[in-house]
């Protein structure tokens, strides 16, 4: 009762989604802090591996909800399973991913328990929180931490009245991180007939198509990203032609993608997605807030830039002050000689 929740999605592989493990390893430290368990919520069929995967993560409870009809996901039975189990457990604090499914029921849950919810949170963090107006001082309340108003602030986040505090977390955004590798925790058998109806039920997945992704940065090492100011579709060959020779991949700034230099699959940022390379190379990118809340936890970064003022410099473990069109190509002629 009144303990740390998350929502763990299984991908198409019957696996735990790798955006789960992440808000697992923040949800331990914030149980933690707040000397509280850290439980999971699972719901699909044949989950692969499923205590050997999660209890590592210093998992206390798996409630499991275990039906061939609960995979494929689809909304309503998984949304009834999570509402009923948080009246009946009253969890302080429950997490989603920001994925596809996380923004279907996230906002459905919080609709049904009649709470607050915050989107696309970049950091959690466990602090009080005093009601000026009431001089009323609200202890281990659950920041919520994000960028507002188009990124020009972060803003915190609280719900100081309402239980439980909701945040959807985007892939990347946490560090995954293994707490005790023998860690053991508790399975929980849910009896899914005391959870759903028949209504829930009343939309059936027919057939499915699902397209391969054709880009995938999130895992990529080496990222060379470009802003709006590599100029062109054109000039973007130069990145992806650094890129290949360190072994990296090639990423945009929603500048980038808007202007039409390359597709929406690389973009990094608050709209697109978190990565946390060990080298990230931006190239002409000036660096706003929603891109650097999507690349500032990378390993070293290297900017680019004409402007010395840049924000992207700030950030930058180095500094080269220079146009795209002159730095890129020297670099590349380097790298290639020196990988021989």
């Amino acid at each position: 009762m009144n303990n740390v929740f998350v929502y763990c999605e299984v991908t198409e592989e019957r696996g735990i989604a790798d955006v789960s493990l992440e808000l697992l390893s923040k949800g331990r430290r914030l149980a933690d802090t707040l000397g509280r368990k850290l439980e999971a919520i699972v719901i699909g069929h044949q989950v692969q591996d499923l205590e050997k995967t999660l209890y590592p993560y210093g998992v206390d409870v798996i409630h499991y909800a275990e039906d061939s009809r609960l995979f494929p996901f689809t909304t309503l039975p998984h949304t009834s399973i999570v509402v009923k189990l948080a009246r009946e457990l009253q969890p302080e604090i429950l997490l989603f991913g920001a994925t596809s499914v996380g923004r279907d029921m996230a906002p459905r849950v919080a609709s049904s328990l009649m709470c607050g919810l915050t989107a696309d949170c970049t950091s959690l963090e466990i602090g009080d929180h005093e009601e000026k107006k009431t001089n009323t001082v609200y202890r281990n309340l659950l920041y919520q931490i994000r960028p507002a108003f188009g990124g020009n602030i972060i803003a915190t986040i609280v719900n100081p009245q309402t239980r439980p505090q909701m945040a959807t977390v985007r892939e990347g955004v946490m560090k995954k991180e293994i707490y005790k590798a023998d860690y053991k925790g508790e399975l929980n058998r849910l009896d899914v007939s005391q959870y759903v109806d028949a209504a829930d039920f009343a939309c059936q997945i027919i057939d499915r198509a699902i397209e391969a992704q054709k880009v995938n940065i999130k895992g990529a090492q080496i990222i060379v990203a470009g802003g709006y100011g590599v100029g062109s579709r054109e000039n973007f060959k130069l990145l992806y032609e650094l890129a290949d020779v360190l072994g990296g991949e090639v990423g945009a700034t929603r500048a980038a993608v808007d202007g039409g230099f390359i597709e929406h699959e690389r973009q990094i940022g608050q709209t697109g997605v978190t990565v946390r390379p060990k080298l990230y190379i931006a190239c002409g990118i000036s660096g706003s807030v929603q891109h650097r809340a999507g690349m500032d936890q990378s390993g070293k970064i290297i900017s680019i830039n004409t402007d010395p003022g840049a924000p992207m410099n700030a950030i930058a473990d180095y500094v080269i002050n220079g146009s795209v069109l002159d730095v890129l190509p020297k670099m590349i002629k380097y790298y290639k000689e020196n990988s021989k």
